[in-house]
């Protein structure tokens, strides 16, 4: 098993102590179900060809057709790509969706491409796998460095092969294409509705809770702005170059507009289209993951807070926003600080669950308005969160760790559901 997967793996090796699973149904998690590697030929703007790698895979379909995000990344990995389908699993049961996990990637840089080698990429991407996915077998959705249009130029690459329109092979695509409203800041709004409904039970108001986010993609902007807009002291915000800091907090808004028009992460305060810096710090990721702060949000790369520095976290509260960013051995280290980790496979669903909510859409033929699409997402959100919470307390268990318990009581019915040891041993 891949060292990433490895550690991935090891929550679920916690989480089976609490449960009955079969030993069928904990045989067939151990491993991938499919795993495709496929070279991606692309002719660039000046006329020579170079030869990318693609992945996807797909790890359980127990419960459905395989779903997850396809990442554009230089250093996306089949190891990487595996880790994050596992994942995918999980966070499908957790929020009791018809899905199984899969993920797909290709080692790219996409800041490189030029948007017509984007394209190609994208449905050179498509040509490639084309027999592994499907409405009913393998649905795409974005990830890191893929968006709207990405998901578009993917959909209708698959239409033509197919010579039908096939939106349903694809989620988070334009909404003149068949996307839903309310996708493109599903992520984010998911992990508000989990951050709200868990506040209360630590006694913690919105204008007395400071946080940093780590992280200013679209996830990582999106639930920074809405934090600030709910009243929360947004103290930190970081991109890929680094992080501002201000204890008095940040107008999120004026820095996204800002970082919209000039590509520049810079702590200011905008009315219309002047922008004034103000009174800031610069500081590191590493700082930021660092800083003192009620609550840290980590929505940028898997493995940002390892046993290296898992010490010198001081947050209360960590809700993971990006797949994965706390190592196995991290999480002990900061359980032992007593520090509450709410993990990616809840936190970041929203995501996927509003995909579902637009697999729903493409296949009746019936579109849902925004306010229909958040209604059905928060009150998908809050009862998972509050199941897992229960699971915890009474379980005495870290929040992790009852969120994978809740997935595997799923996922140990849908497989077992096909036949046990038991069944076919017993009379």
């Amino acid at each position: 098993m891949s060292s990433l997967l490895s550690d991935a793996s090891q929550r679920l090796q916690q989480a089976l102590k609490y449960t009955s699973l079969s030993e069928d149904a904990i045989e067939s998690l151990k491993s991938a179900k499919a795993s495709l590697s496929v070279s991606i030929p692309v002719r660039m703007d000046d006329g020579s060809l170079k030869v990318f790698q693609g992945y996807r895979v797909r790890y359980d379909d127990s419960r459905g057709a395989g779903k997850g995000g396809v990442r554009y990344h230089p250093n996306v990995t089949l190891d990487e790509v595996q880790s994050l389908a596992f994942w995918m699993t999980f966070k499908c049961a957790v929020l009791n969706l018809p899905f199984g996990g899969a993920k797909g990637g290709i080692t790219v840089n996409p800041k490189a491409l030029s948007r017509l080698e984007l394209e190609r990429l994208s449905r050179g991407y498509i040509d490639a796998i084309a027999d592994f996915i499907g409405p009913d077998v393998d649905i795409l959705a974005p990830d890191v460095y893929t968006n709207a249009m990405v998901m578009g130029w993917m959909m209708d690459q698959y239409s033509i092969i197919r010579r039908q329109n096939t939106p349903g092979v694809v989620t988070g695509k334009p909404i003149a294409m068949g996307g839903s409203l309310g996708r493109d800041t599903a992520t984010a709004m998911g992990a508000l509705f989990v951050i709200e409904a868990m506040l209360p039970k630590f006694d913690r108001k919105p204008q007395d809770t400071t946080i940093a986010v780590q992280g200013f993609g679209n996830a990582g902007a999106t639930i920074a702005e809405l934090l600030h807009r709910a009243g929360y002291k947004v103290v930190a915000v970081s991109d890929s170059k680094g992080a501002i800091y201000s204890e008095a907090g940040l107008d999120i808004p004026s820095i996204r507009q800002h970082k919209n028009e000039t590509r520049a992460l810079q702590a200011v305060y905008c009315e219309g289209s002047v922008c004034t810096v103000t009174e800031h710090d610069r500081i590191t990721n590493k700082e930021l993951l660092e800083l003192d702060v009620d609550v840290l949000l980590p929505a940028a790369l898997e493995n940002q807070i390892t046993e290296a520095n898992a010490n010198n976290i001081k947050a209360k509260l960590i809700f993971e926003l990006a797949n994965g960013p706390i190592t196995s051995a991290a999480d002990a280290i900061l359980e032992q600080k007593g520090i509450y980790v709410f993990p990616d496979i809840l936190v970041n669903a929203g995501g996927v669950t509003v995909s579902y909510f637009e697999w729903v859409q493409n296949r009746n033929g019936l579109y849902w308005t925004l306010g229909e699409v958040n209604q059905t997402l928060q009150r998908k959100m809050v009862e998972e969160t509050e199941c897992i919470w229960s699971i915890a307390q009474e379980l005495s268990i870290p929040v992790r760790t009852a969120a994978y318990v809740h997935a595997l009581q799923r996922l140990g019915e849908a497989l077992d559901a096909k036949g046990t040891r038991n069944y076919y041993t017993s009379r």
